[in-house]
């Protein structure tokens, strides 16, 4: 993720900065969307309320973009914002804000609509996995930690920022590795319990 982060950064930052926040919202959702709403799915386990949270997600994106003052990756903060968005939309929330709703926001809105759509459809056509099985037993903030570190390999300064927001960042990082090896575990044995990990296996 890298250096094509880096170069979505760079992007987004000189459209914002040019004052196109709408296009820097636009970019940014077709470029991280469909991996953002993965995440809501894999965490909230239900296609509907994924897809609430998500078009939550995409109005903060799109209201905050301006004010971001990149002190760390947009990708981080979209995660943080995703985060947000499912644990409002758990509340039953409206999303907060005086500024006009996303579906003012014109091609915006379409290419949130788009997303929803095509990624829902493309997951719902994959086979689920062990894993898949095994993560229905687990909450929503153990979901978001298997998610950020297996599926997409966040580092754990990132994690921390995402998860554990307000926490000091060290701190955080080394408690939520210590919750991830418990998890780990945890699966593992409850794998082998269900006969979806072999008895014998270490991974």
């Amino acid at each position: 993720e890298g250096v094509e982060g880096g170069a979505l950064d760079a992007e987004l930052r000189r459209l914002c900065e040019g004052g196109r926040p709408t296009e820097a919202a636009t970019l940014a959702i077709r470029r991280l969307g469909p991996e953002l709403l993965r995440f809501l799915t894999h965490a909230l386990r239900d296609e509907t309320r994924a897809g609430d949270a998500f078009s939550l997600f995409a109005e903060d994106v799109w209201r905050g973009l301006p004010g971001f003052r990149w002190e760390s990756s947009f990708r981080t903060w979209a995660y943080l914002l995703a985060r947000r968005a499912a644990a409002r939309q758990a509340r039953g929330e409206k999303a907060r804000g005086v500024n006009v709703p996303l579906s003012e926001a014109g091609p915006l809105s379409q290419l949130v609509a788009e997303v929803r759509t095509h990624t829902q459809s493309v997951m719902r056509n994959e086979r689920r996995s062990a894993l898949d099985q095994l993560r229905d037993e687990l909450d929503v903030d153990e979901r978001m930690l298997l998610a950020l570190r297996i599926e997409r390999e966040l580092p754990w300064p990132e994690i921390a920022h995402v998860l554990a927001e307000g926490e000091d960042v060290t701190v955080a990082a080394a408690r939520l590795r210590k919750r991830f090896q418990l998890l780990k575990d945890r699966l593992k044995k409850r794998g082998r319990e269900l006969g979806l990990v072999p008895s014998g296996s270490d991974g």
